[in-house]
């Protein structure tokens, strides 16, 4: 892959983007910014994928009106947290209408040029008129820069701990530079089947909304599609990725060396965001990675270590420093996808080092100080190979670094992101609406 460097500046970290966020108050005695404005200078190509939750808020469904209308040229995102504005009926429609035709004219923009994402609680009508109020101090906080982008990401965190953004830029062939931008929020509610949460990627480079939606949806399933942080899937999913073409290249309309450049840059950005979000799962105190190699396709080790990242009795025995490597088997078997539970091989592993446990799929002699020692540390791994490899072989896998979930390792091979299961979890959504 081309190589990549990191840049500051989040989503306005490409050129050509600005940011903002204020506070507008949306949730009765919060004191947090929670309502943001994105925008590009220029026209742009977009893209997006959904929640395929039967049960949708109001804001994905008029963005994919939004998108549709457009033919895919949005060009800037209103969003706000605080209220999901979900389960609100033709009420809650004429909200989400009304917010994005409230950021299209401080902008100049067509309606249809904006899309609008929310999240929060469900089933609570939204409180426009506070919305309404805050859109000349929103429009005025737009700046490029890290402080714009900085502003945008706090406006729509909720129970996050950490602020989730990252930028790339990379090189197309013809020397041009081009940048990536993203932030994301996301700790709870996370079982997506598309997506997750709110994320929004930026990027100065030139392509055909065709091009970009094809390249989104690569990376939106090696990496956001691989994340499970407590088994719900979210009314309000939505990954929404904007192309302003300030970088000048020549569009990218067709497959080819340009067009995979830029892919892999994306799906590299949307893994390092999918591990953030695990990281930061909800009550959380360690991030899960599950690899599983020899699978019959990439797709079918991709199921295969979501299960088991899903699982909420492998999760409650990563919480507890457990090595109960029969869970893992389980969740395999589980799946729906078929192999041999006789062949395969488990390790787990850590900073502190690589223990195998079964092969065969049977046990293998381990020291249970070793392996709680392993799995006491804050980043574990979850090894599986169902070719029945020796398990201390597995090690060699990829599924630890940032770039995994491609299928590099070889045919057949994926990895997920997951989280531990804590007592915390329960306690913050015991009293979630609080």
């Amino acid at each position: 892959m081309e190589k990549l460097k990191e840049l500051p500046g989040g989503i306005c970290a490409p050129r050509g983007f600005k940011a903002g966020g204020v506070r507008a108050g949306i949730k009765a005695g919060a004191s947090k910014r929670d309502l943001a404005l994105v925008y590009s200078d220029r026209p742009c190509s977009s893209a997006a994928v959904f929640t395929r939750n039967r049960v949708q808020a109001a804001s994905v469904i008029v963005s994919r009106e939004h998108l549709k209308k457009s033919g895919g040229r949005i060009r800037a995102l209103i969003a706000n947290s605080g209220n999901a504005n979900a389960c609100t009926g033709e009420t809650g429609l004429a909200a989400a209408r009304r917010m994005a035709a409230l950021g299209a004219e401080k902008l100049a923009l067509r309606p249809e040029e904006c899309a609008v994402a929310s999240t929060g609680v469900i089933g609570v009508p939204l409180p426009l008129p506070l919305i309404e109020a805050a859109m000349d101090e929103l429009a005025a906080s737009l700046c490029t820069g890290a402080d714009g982008a900085l502003a945008a990401l706090e406006a729509i965190m909720t129970t996050d701990t950490r602020k989730k953004q990252g930028a790339l830029q990379c090189t197309l062939p013809r020397a041009h530079d081009i940048r990536i931008g993203a932030m994301t929020k996301g700790s709870g509610m996370i079982h997506p089947s598309m997506a997750t949460m709110i994320c929004l990627i930026t990027t100065d480079a030139a392509l055909s909304p065709a091009m970009l939606d094809r390249a989104l949806r690569r990376a939106v399933d090696r990496s956001f599609n691989r994340l499970t942080v407590d088994g719900d899937m979210s009314t309000n999913d939505m990954v929404l990725i904007m192309a302003g073409g300030a970088a000048e290249n020549e569009p990218i309309e067709t497959e080819g060396e340009a067009y995979e450049v830029f892919a892999g840059a994306l799906e590299t950005l949307c893994v390092k965001l999918a591990r953030a979000m695990a990281r930061d799962g909800e009550g959380a105190s360690r991030l899960i990675t599950v690899t599983v190699a020899g699978a019959a396709s990439e797709a079918d080790a991709a199921v295969l270590a979501r299960s088991v990242a899903g699982s909420s009795l492998v999760k409650a025995a990563c919480f507890g420093a457990d090595a109960n490597w029969g869970r893992v088997l389980c969740a395999l078997g589980y799946a729906g996808i078929p192999f041999d539970p006789a062949a395969a091989a488990i390790s787990f592993k850590s900073a502190e080092g690589s223990i195998p446990v079964c092969r065969d799929g049977a046990s293998l002699p381990f020291s249970e100080a070793e392996a709680k020692k392993i799995l006491s540390r804050d980043e574990i791994e979850i090894l599986i190979d169902l070719n029945g490899r020796r398990a201390g072989q597995a090690e060699s896998f990829s599924g630890g670094s940032e770039g995994a979930g491609s299928g590099s390792a070889g045919p057949g091979s994926a990895s997920a992101w997951g989280c531990d299961l804590s007592f915390e979890y329960v306690k913050i959504n015991g009293d979630y609406r609080s």
